[in-house]
């Protein structure tokens, strides 16, 4: 009994409309992830390479004791952080470019919307109580 209910609970979580949601949310922000990881390392990384001058902040380091063959080298990698820092800013940057754009395409199809001309409305139907007075009138008239 206990498995049964175990399984009609499951069914219930996983048919809710915001775990679907959160699922498709997670997926499609996977594959939004890929193309701006895609933009700023082959896209934008090179061009700041050749504004750079060829300098690979990754390689940047202050070693601490060298690395023998029985030791390894001891460094601070201070480099590795300034690059880090760099791709943060330009994912960053490339975030807020993509939502501003999104949301710019998004009102425009508002204002578009909006610019429709309206449909004419049709009155609202007359009231009954209207229709007897209007039909006493016109008899009354006769």
């Amino acid at each position: 009994m206990a498995k049964k209910g175990f399984v009609q609970e499951f069914k219930t979580f996983i048919s809710r409309g915001n775990v679907v949601d959160m699922a498709v949310g997670v997926i499609i922000g996977s594959a939004f992830t890929k193309i701006v990881n895609s933009l700023v390392n082959d896209v934008i990384m090179p061009m700041l390479g050749v504004v750079t001058g060829g300098v690979n902040f990754a390689d940047l380091k202050y070693i601490i004791t060298p690395g023998t063959e029985e030791v390894a080298e001891v460094a601070v990698k201070y480099g590795q952080f300034i690059q880090n820092i760099i791709d943060f800013l330009l994912i960053a940057i490339v975030v807020f470019v993509m939502v501003k754009m999104i949301n710019k395409m998004r009102d425009a199809a508002k204002k578009k919307e909006e610019e429709k001309p309206a449909e004419p409305v049709a009155p609202p139907p007359t009231p009954e109580d209207i229709l007897l007075l209007r039909e006493i009138r016109d008899s009354l008239k006769k």
